[in-house]
């Protein structure tokens, strides 16, 4: 018997990928294919072996769980994972998109109504976690802009926009100074 199952999966260049292999019988054997083409493979007790592309930027751990590093745009594609657990065979399929690096965030601030508004401006094909951070102040800010009071203001202050997506980060800096009129 055949268990067939198919997931897409994100990774972001230069990030190490893992794909989420989750199993909890004992493996005897796997085989990772991309394209149809082996890239890793292991059998009981031997160690694991690396094929093509993936030859010396690969990790397959006996839980079947294969680690790309430093992804790149040509990893991207259809892989399969194919295991034997003594009884029958699973497959299971990912599509792997790779996306480009993180730009770097843009901040642009203006005063109005009382208030100085920064705005963090990031252009990305996924959605982006956003947080903020002012020196001098512990807390962090969930958000993709956040507003201070004027009257708060202290002009020595910097704000740091960070954004986030999947384990890769970017952040900008600016002065306070520069957003007051």
């Amino acid at each position: 018997i055949a268990h067939i199952y198919c997931k897409d999966v994100v990774g972001v260049v230069g990030e190490n990928f893992t794909f989420p292999v989750q199993i909890d019988q004992k493996i005897v054997e796997t085989v990772w294919t991309k394209n149809k083409h082996k890239v890793a493979e292991w059998e009981r007790e031997n160690i694991p072996i690396y094929f093509g592309p993936l030859y010396n930027r690969s990790v397959l751990m006996k839980d079947g769980s294969l680690t790309i590093v430093n992804l790149e745009k040509d990893d991207a594609g259809p892989y399969e994972f194919h295991y034997w657990d003594s009884v029958a065979d699973h497959y299971l399929n990912f599509v792997l998109v790779v996306l480009d690096s993180l730009p770097e965030p843009k901040i642009s601030c203006n005063a109005s109504d009382g208030e100085l508004v920064l705005n963090c401006i990031a252009y990305f094909q996924e959605s982006l976690i956003y947080t903020w951070k002012l020196s001098k102040d512990p807390q962090t800010y969930p958000n993709q802009e956040l507003s201070i009071p004027l009257g708060s203001v202290d002009a020595t202050t910097k704000a740091t926009c960070t954004i986030k997506f999947s384990q890769t980060e970017r952040s900008s800096e600016i002065s306070l100074s520069q957003c007051l009129p």
